[in-house]
């Protein structure tokens, strides 16, 4: 319901501001395998970072850690591409290829790199490294706008159940709806998290699983192809709330956790 990104952009911005410890990042991150690895998709990336390259033997997330701190970083954005926006990635490229077919990608502006993680192997993650071309800018949403938006996403979402009549093809659809939103809760995140963050990425997993309920259940009843075309319309919008919500929740964090940090100093 949440991605890889979302927790290394939170727990890095986190550890680079003082508010948590490197075995923290690395920690949080076990939550999506138990192996991660790290490798730069090009020479030259690899070279500016002390990296391995394409070709050479990936390493653990923690000399990540250390090239980014040895490099300056000081934030981290997360960004959700879809097709048609691919904002916030540089523009085309391998970057912006790759992170589209993933689906999720954290960048570091100030260090000019993206960082993509993929499934490898069973248990296996790992994030290439890229050079982030440009750094173009990229839509704010506040978070109370995504709230707003999520919870008025939240009713349709009732009611696109109702009208695609998923519950009666699925007697336990409820269950199965609450057994993968409730997935959000074993994420671990810093002490610092700003509360309406964590509430916004908890209905968006709860939107989330009622989208992805309604996906295995395709064609949730339609009987004919308005029906079917009714049926995508009535759940698109709900997914692209659940995207903005994210977004802002993660953009959120990083702000609350990079002011507390500013505070402490």
């Amino acid at each position: 319901m949440s991605c890889a990104s979302a927790t290394l952009v939170v727990w890095t911005s986190a550890w680079l501001h003082g508010a948590a410890a490197a075995d923290d990042v690395l920690d949080a991150l076990g939550f999506w395998a138990g192996l991660h690895e790290v490798v730069a998709d090009d020479d030259g990336t690899a070279t500016a970072l002390d990296l391995p390259g394409p070709d050479e033997r990936p390493v653990g997330p923690a000399l990540l850690l250390a090239a980014l701190r040895r490099a300056d970083a000081t934030t981290a954005r997360m960004v959700l591409p879809i097709p048609g926006d691919v904002r916030g990635l540089g523009g085309k490229g391998p970057l912006s290829r790759f992170a589209l077919s993933v689906g999720n990608a954290a960048v570091l502006p100030e260090v000019g790199i993206g960082l993509v993680p993929k499934l490898v192997a069973d248990g296996v993650l790992r994030w290439t490294v890229f050079d982030l071309p440009a750094v173009t800018a990229v839509e704010h949403v506040p978070i109370g706008e995504a709230e707003h938006g999520l919870a008025s996403a939240m009713r349709e979402a009732a009611t696109a159940l109702v009208t695609l009549d998923v519950a009666r093809h699925r007697p336990n659809v409820r269950a199965e709806i609450a057994e993968l939103s409730s997935e959000h809760s074993k994420l671990a995140w810093p002490a610092g998290m700003p509360p309406r963050a964590l509430r916004v990425l908890q209905r968006a997993a709860e939107v989330a699983a009622i989208l992805a309920v309604a996906a295995t259940d395709a064609p949730g009843g339609a009987m004919s192809a308005s029906a079917q075309a009714g049926r995508d319309d009535a759940l698109r919008p709900l997914s692209e709330a659940v995207r903005r919500a994210r977004l802002a929740a993660v953009d959120e964090a990083v702000r609350v956790l990079s002011d507390q940090a500013a505070g402490r100093h």
